[in-house]
């Protein structure tokens, strides 16, 4: 008999970017890598198992952002132009390499998965990876939840209500769309909690959350099963704490599995050491050096001088760390169960693009231990945070305290003197939004296209990736692009609607390139 449960909870997030404007979109390529190292890695071992009978749970947030990007036939025509660029390179490569046998070999690997991955994007897939997520909820083997609609940083869109209503309604609509049903649980953008944010998911019927660690810990009251037992808000929502120890034995680089020597190293891609020549008709058009994918060292250490990439090693190592995460899982939940009235639940929730594009090994572990824990002990059971609201469906009262999964927990990451800027105008343009609404409730014909589109812009203009970026300091000016291009298309359509001025050409133009959520989900805002 099992003593407790594990649930693994993986968030597929990236910010909407789709640039037909240009011909070669540098921001693309984040898409294309989650396609090619994350999804279709994840849903191959996923299918695998199903096929060899081995049971399993797990939970997936997949934002509506990347959602969307997935469904757009316009990604998707370029994401396998992309992988074919990748393919006929690494053709080269195997010739290149033919004197180096380590190198030869792992180029041999390459050509041998990328064309595994076309052949499940187009033949086992038809190119729609949703459907393929989909499936695996029909059969009860993941739950997939539901999140904001362009994953805004909640506790400081909150000085306008209207704008986190806007965000989780639209969340919710847009997850109904797709998958033919209402999601019971919800992942708050960056664990992003402040008091009042339940209220506004119990108006759509969310069931759960889940929180960063302290989201739990200094609730009030205090906890008894610290994180080991949801909490319910004063909504009546649920919300489930992460398990630091699980949490941090995975995603860290320097204490987690990922920094071991015997896996792939992420910083060493072929695209910053050969010839410029050689790579710019098979990476970017303008010669500007970008990841491949194609990666021949291993971590080896704290070390400029890595050692080659042996895939035999890195994938024996990959089952011995999930032999050892179970195995430390399993005494957690045996002490955990020997001082509650309940079984515990270890919640471990990590960024989907940590299985596969950091930590190339994440989806060989992921299938390790799933089967691991299916065929190996029984002390722990995978669960669904459904599954286990089912079994438990009461549990303490409190309030849950302001949190965030960022640096410090709260909200330093996405407000500093890097990025403090953006906020003024994101607060202006909801309120200008509220009031656009409240003067045209009966818009029709080219005013309600307006309307809407100057919604998708504010929604746009409020993705917490652009101020993130500007903290990180990666990629900011395109952060800086991306909200400021949001901000002034919603205030130019925002002055068309009120004069009545709408210029037809340009709002087709805007409307063909941010073209995320449907009439009808906007609808709902």
């Amino acid at each position: 008999m099992h003593k407790g449960y594990l649930a693994i909870i993986l968030h597929g997030h990236l910010p909407f970017v789709r640039h037909p404007e240009h011909q070669d979109s540098l921001e693309e390529n984040w898409l294309y890598e989650a396609i090619t190292e994350v999804y279709i890695p994840l849903l191959l071992v996923l299918d695998k198992l199903v096929e060899d009978g081995i049971d399993f749970r797990l939970t997936f947030s997949l934002t509506p952002t990347l959602v969307s990007m997935l469904l757009d036939p316009f990604l998707q025509a370029r994401y396998l132009r992309k992988l074919g660029r990748l393919i006929k390179l690494v053709d080269k490569e195997i010739k290149r390499t033919r004197l180096q046998p380590e190198f030869h070999a792992l180029a041999r690997m390459y050509h041998q998965r990328f064309h595994e991955t076309r052949d499940a994007f187009v033949q086992r897939y038809d190119r729609n990876l949703v459907a393929a997520f989909s499936r695996l909820q029909e059969l009860g083997k993941v739950e997939i939840i539901a999140s904001a609609a362009t994953h805004g940083y909640l506790p400081l869109l909150a000085v306008n209500p209207s704008a986190v209503r806007s965000q989780i309604r639209l969340g919710v609509a847009h997850y109904e769309q797709v998958f033919g049903r209402r999601p019971r649980g919800f992942w708050l953008p960056e664990c992003g909690y402040y008091f009042g944010a339940d209220e506004l998911l119990r108006e759509q019927g969310v069931a759960f959350t889940i929180m960063e660690t302290h989201g739990l810990t200094r609730a009030e009251p205090r906890p008894r099963y610290g994180v080991y037992a949801p909490i319910q808000c004063p909504s009546g929502v649920f919300a489930f704490g992460r398990d630091p120890d699980s949490s941090k034995q995975v995603w860290s680089s320097k204490e987690g599995y990922p920094g071991d020597h015997d896996y792939r190293e992420f910083y060493r891609d072929i695209a910053y050491e050969l010839d410029i020549d050689y790579l710019k008709p098979y990476v970017h058009q303008d010669g500007i050096r970008i990841d491949s994918g194609i990666k021949y060292y291993r971590v080896t250490g704290k070390t400029a001088h890595k050692q080659p990439y042996v895939p035999a090693w890195a994938e024996k190592k990959a089952e011995t760390h999930a032999g050892n995460f179970m195995f430390n899982r399993e005494k957690q939940a045996e002490f955990l169960a020997s001082i509650m009235d309940r079984k515990p639940i270890i919640v471990a929730p990590y960024d989907a693009e940590l299985f596969g594009h950091w930590w190339y090994e994440g989806p060989a572990w992921l299938n390790h231990l799933l089967r691991k824990i299916a065929g190996q002990q029984e002390t722990i059971r995978l669960v669904t945070l459904s599954e286990y609201l089912t079994e438990y469906p009461q549990s303490q009262p409190a309030q849950p305290a302001l949190s965030s999964w960022g640096d410090k927990g709260f909200n330093e990451v996405w407000l500093n003197a890097k990025n403090d800027w953006i906020y003024r105008h994101l607060h202006r343009a909801s309120d200008a939004m509220d009031n656009l609404a409240a003067s045209c409730p009966r818009a029709r014909g080219r005013k309600s296209r307006a309307l809407k589109q100057a919604r998708r812009e504010l929604l746009l203009a409020q993705a917490s990736d652009w101020a993130f970026m500007l903290h990180s300091g990666a990629m900011a000016e395109y952060a800086i692009e991306r909200t400021k291009t949001h901000l002034v298309r919603f205030n130019g359509l925002a002055r068309q609607i009120a004069t009545n001025t709408i210029d037809d050409n340009w709002l087709s133009l805007v409307e063909s390139q941010d073209n995320i959520f449907s009439d009808s989900v906007l609808g709902h805002a």
